[in-house]
């Protein structure tokens, strides 16, 4: 499993804006086989930041398969006047191996 991270700084006056792009864009997520869960948080002491988590099957599946997908025209339709918000956008590898739990 890949996880995809996009950071985003939102203005407070196109926020509702933003939440409504990415509420229709995750039916397109929801009908994906490579998409495997997905979340979109706001910051709490900065309610300006948002961070979308996308779990994905594997890079080729979101690159590849949800890219080329009948689909990813309306979720790009949808979430493209955010792009220019994005601070940062990737693609991380779930390490099981390396956490460590203490208490």
């Amino acid at each position: 499993m890949i996880v995809e991270y996009i950071r985003y700084t939102i203005s407070e006056d196109t926020a509702a804006a933003f939440l409504d792009a990415y509420e229709r864009a995750s039916h397109v997520l929801d009908a994906d086989s490579h998409c495997l869960g997905y979340e979109f948080t706001q910051g709490v002491e900065d309610p300006t930041h948002f961070v979308v988590r996308i779990e994905w099957d594997s890079i080729d599946g979101h690159e590849n398969g949800f890219r080329q997908s009948a689909g990813f025209a309306d979720f790009f339709a949808a979430v493209r006047p955010y792009f220019s918000s994005i601070d940062e956008m990737s693609h991380f590898d779930v390490r099981k191996d390396a956490l460590r739990h203490e208490h």
